[in-house]
């Protein structure tokens, strides 16, 4: 904190708990920042809140294509999730993969990308609490 307060123009109004959308955890020396209650959030918007969790975000033997012979969705819809995916990113790098992958179809998406997307949800579902742990012995350096 002392080499932050050096370098820039601070305040102290309290403990750090939330930054922009991000959940934040100060311990002793760590911080760990996830997107918890986004992703309940998430969840319940696109009706997956009461899902079966599963312990990967896609399956190693499916092949996302193009799927020109798939039964289209809606494309805002669509759009809506795989943004909010992204955004979840910032915090989930365990996703950002498959997220991508989900998102190069959202100029044509079909069912079988929908149902991709919602494998993610799936995920999310077990795995709500996951996040970034910066441990304090590293450099700050290292975190800019």
């Amino acid at each position: 904190m002392e080499i932050m307060k050096s370098e820039f123009e601070m305040s102290m109004m309290g403990e750090l708990n939330y930054f922009l959308g991000l959940q934040v955890k100060q311990l002793k020396d760590d911080i760990f920042l996830n997107q918890a209650k986004y992703c309940k959030d998430l969840l319940r918007k696109f009706e997956m809140d009461k899902c079966k969790p599963i312990s990967t975000p896609f399956s190693t033997s499916y092949h996302l294509d193009q799927d020109e012979a798939g039964i289209p969705v809606d494309k805002t819809k669509y759009r809506g999730l795989i943004g909010s995916l992204l955004y979840l990113t910032a915090s989930r790098p365990d996703i950002m993969f498959v997220v991508c992958m989900c998102a190069r179809f959202q100029f044509a998406p079909k069912e079988s990308h929908f149902n991709a997307a919602k494998r993610i949800l799936k995920y999310l579902q077990g795995t709500k609490e996951f996040g970034l742990w910066y441990p304090g012995n590293i450099s700050l350096f290292w975190l800019l």
